[in-house]
């Protein structure tokens, strides 16, 4: 019932992301276009699917993918072999991006633009080649502590050395082989994997040193991908193939029948395969240890492939099609700044909508205690690839070389670098790689090709890539600058304010008086003996809203509680209290109930401050009540009590020390 809530939780948050992207197309379609969409039935019966499939997901991805990726590498990095860290982060590089379907469709249009020079084939196994490279090169920083940005500045340099020497016709699609190479099941698996080894190895910062695996493999492409183009443009002649035109047309919604809905899921699967062969390789053959809760894992991993594909099968549905209409017919209507309006409003609806930026926000919140907040980080990001598609859109009119807008972009991103702080660096990186996925990507593209196709002396081969480079620029610059604005303004983190909240207390007078009081009395009942046990207990009680109460009960257990009583409460604000015969409540809030002794409350609460973000922007209330008397305490309870308190005791006596 508790996983049915939360699942309750993402789909409302997921419709409500969804609106932004509904208005943009409303907005530009009957007001500025003025003309009613074909196939609006379609498309909004696509959203509706849109919505469910992200939400499906995105609960796959917090019981499934999460959970394994972080217990992996915690495993590979206790076992202390750096050799099969190493080996285990190349292999899910490589195998992550060679299944790619993205990448395998500008493979393709990468040979046609090459005259045959390039092979598809090659090419998606030097970008796979890259991504794995990038990916083991991320975890080699990690586990020897460099700061990330000595690696991506001079990435940046060998990304603009090399393309002073690449072919122009090689040049925007290598820019844009950076951003669709992180997709959506590969995000969240390699930021955990990262984020995972920070979290065990010693003097490592999982905000700081935890991020950052994804700029590699945002990074790696480019330069890969470039020298190909050289060496092929150098030593390979040019064949003769059949010329394709990519022209900006109406895409045709598609038709739903039971053979396409399982060659759709079969697709996803064959996505997702080979993430799970690596996993259970690694897991069974190298660690020789068992997934636990795996069948969970193993509903989770369903639940993201289901999702996915409703995700993409509810695009497909009209969404697509309707995207790239409305760029054929903003580019027909030759008013310029309504293109550039709609560039940056598409590329800010869509990023609020990418799964894969979800699910980096929601992680950057939980390991930042709270300073960074997941939404404004979302906000800060999306405001960054509007502008940056908005920025593309006028280098495609205005016909500019585009490597001049992306070094002015890499020299900002180098200054802000070392004006930015430290937590905020890795997850800018990161930004810019998981921008560019499942939702931005198609329209985008479609936007820039049909620019690039409409407008006298643009060629759709050349200066029609490159508007995904731009989408993953710019957000490693917005979100530097959040970072800089939140330290200016001073925010705090969750265990900061706990600690000043507590500091206020002891002015005022706290429950630590009570250590002074005499012992209270507890009564065994369950074989019908009693002894006395000097521990004074305390009742620690949580009400939280429905939904966040496993966050609660995993952060008190990990604390020392031993047990808990959960019940269903509601909960009535001052104006309902007024009307309180009108009012019926409705059980929308839990309140958990734990029985500990009072030394270790106050670390309970505070795990749980923490993990809810209860004194910053998360909604709940924690309070504790001294118990002086207490009947029904097991032997087994006792024994875990005394453990726990001997545990604090002893931590209490070395920090003294």
């Amino acid at each position: 019932m508790t996983q049915f809530y939360f699942f309750l939780r993402l789909l409302k948050e997921s419709f409500r992301d969804l609106i932004p992207i509904i208005l943009v197309i409303l907005f530009f379609q009957l007001l500025v276009l003025q003309t009613v969409p074909e196939g609006w039935l379609a498309t909004s019966i696509g959203m509706v699917i849109v919505g469910i499939g992200l939400a499906v997901f995105l609960h796959g991805l917090e019981i499934g993918i999460f959970p394994v990726g972080e217990k992996l590498a915690k495993d590979f990095a206790q076992s202390g072999s750096t050799k099969w860290v190493l080996i285990f982060a190349f292999a899910i590089g490589f195998g992550t991006t060679i299944a790619e379907p993205a990448l395998a469709v500008i493979a393709d249009k990468a040979a046609a633009i090459s005259s045959g020079r390039i092979d598809a084939q090659i090419l998606r196994y030097v970008v796979a080649l890259s991504v794995g490279f990038a990916i083991l090169l991320g975890v080699y920083r990690i586990i020897k502590g460099h700061p990330i940005h000595y690696y991506i500045i001079a990435g940046y340099i060998l990304v603009v050395g090399v393309t002073f020497f690449a072919p122009k016709e090689i040049i925007g699609l290598a820019y844009d082989l950076g951003g669709v190479t992180t997709s959506t099941v590969t995000v969240p698996l390699v930021a955990a994997l990262g984020i995972g080894l920070a979290s065990t190895i010693k003097g490592r910062d999982p905000i700081i040193d935890g991020f950052g695996l994804i700029a590699f493999a945002s990074l790696t492409p480019m330069i890969f991908v470039q020298v190909y183009g050289i060496f092929v443009y150098n030593f390979v002649e040019a064949k003769e193939v059949a010329q394709v035109v990519i022209e900006a047309k109406v895409s045709q919604t598609i038709a739903i029948t039971p053979q396409s809905i399982i060659a759709g899921i079969l697709n996803v699967v064959k996505d997702v395969l080979p993430i799970l062969a690596i996993i259970f390789f690694f897991q069974y053959a190298i660690l020789k240890k068992s997934i636990e809760n795996l069948k969970l894992v193993v509903i989770g991993f369903i639940l993201v492939i289901l999702g996915l594909y409703a995700f993409i099968l509810g695009l497909e549905m009209g969404l697509f099609a309707l995207g790239e209409s409305m760029a054929y017919q903003l580019t027909q209507s030759g008013y310029m700044w309504v293109i550039y309006a709609f560039a940056f409003a598409i590329g800010f609806s869509t990023t609020m909508a990418e799964p894969a930026l979800m699910a980096i926000a929601k992680k950057a919140k939980e390991i930042s205690d709270g300073k960074i907040h997941d939404l404004t980080l979302r906000l800060f990001v999306a405001f960054g690839v509007a502008f940056g598609i908005a920025l593309g859109a006028f280098r495609i009119v205005d016909g500019g070389q585009i490597h001049y807008y992306i070094i002015f972009g890499y020299i900002l991103v180098i200054v802000l670098t070392y004006m930015a702080p430290k937590h905020i660096i890795p997850i800018a990186y990161d930004s810019g790689g998981v921008t560019t996925s499942t939702v931005t990507v198609p329209l985008v593209a479609a936007l820039g090709i049909g620019l690039a196709t409409n407008i006298d002396g643009r060629s759709p081969l050349i200066d029609g890539f490159g508007l995904i480079a731009f989408a993953s620029l710019f957000p490693m610059i917005t979100v530097m600058a959040y970072g800089i604005i939140v330290e200016r303004m001073g925010v705090k983190g969750d265990t900061e304010l706990s600690k000043e909240e507590e500091k206020v207390s002891k002015l005022h007078g706290s429950l630590e008086g009570l250590d002074d009081m005499t012992m209270s009395t507890i009564n065994l009942d369950a074989s019908g003996l009693s002894h006395s046990m000097k521990l004074d207990f305390s009742a620690v009680i949580i009400i939280v809203p429905r939904g966040s109460e496993d966050d609660a009960l995993h952060a008190a257990k990990e604390a020392g509680a031993s047990g808990v009583t959960i019940i269903n409460a509601s909960g009535m604000g001052l104006a309902e209290l007024d009307n309180f015969y009108r009012h019926k409540p409705e059980e929308s809030d839990k309140l958990l109930l734990f029985i500990v002794p009072s030394m270790i409350v106050d670390k309970i609460i505070r795990e749980i401050v923490k993990r809810l973000h209860i004194t910053s922007d998360g909604d709940g209330i924690a309070f504790t009540v001294p118990i002086s008397h207490m009947k029904g305490i097991s032997l087994r309870q006792e024994d875990i009590f005394e453990k726990k308190v001997k545990e604090e005791l002893k931590k209490k006596k070395s920090h003294k020390m």
